[in-house]
């Protein structure tokens, strides 16, 4: 028996007028849906232009009252006698201060600490015998530097 090579179709009937009339007016009340739904969105949106103008007036507040405490004087700590002077002053007293010193000899310049022997070295001769030799005694060792404490500042002067 002989196969035959076209498929067999069914027969359409062609899409009625009402159906295509359908499917036209879906399409266009779709397109006014969505232009009711731009038109109706505010244009220009102000946002960030509201946020901009919040971090700026914050900025200023900030710099304005900044400038007040460092140009004026107050008390920090009534109790304590710590009191706030304007900047520039203090300035003038810091320079003032400065110059009636008399300018002190800065100290000798630390050379790198000495490299450490191999185990099995002789250790290094006391620091008597070093000096009967006529040689300079050695610095300290970065172990020795980190135990020494360090030397205290002098605390700032306060001007009620």
């Amino acid at each position: 028996m002989a196969v035959s090579a076209t498929p067999q179709t069914p027969e359409r009937s062609p899409i009625s007028f009402g159906a295509w009339l359908g499917i036209v007016l879906l399409f266009l009340f779709f397109g006014i849906f969505v232009l009711v739904l731009v038109a109706a969105t505010p244009h220009g949106n102000t946002y960030e232009a509201k946020r901009a103008e919040a971090r700026e007036k914050k900025l200023n507040d900030t710099r304005n009252a900044a400038t007040g405490e460092l140009n004026s004087y107050s008390w920090v700590d009534k109790g304590k006698g710590i009191a706030r002077i304007p900047i520039d002053r203090a300035m003038e007293l810091t320079v003032a201060e400065l110059a009636q010193k008399k300018p002190a000899p800065a100290g000798p310049i630390a050379t790198p600490a000495a490299q450490i022997p191999p185990t099995g070295a002789s250790p290094a001769p006391p620091a008597a015998a070093q000096g009967a030799t006529g040689a300079p005694p050695a610095p300290p060792s970065p172990a020795a530097r980190q135990s020494q404490p360090a030397p205290a500042s002098p605390a700032p002067a306060t001007t009620p």
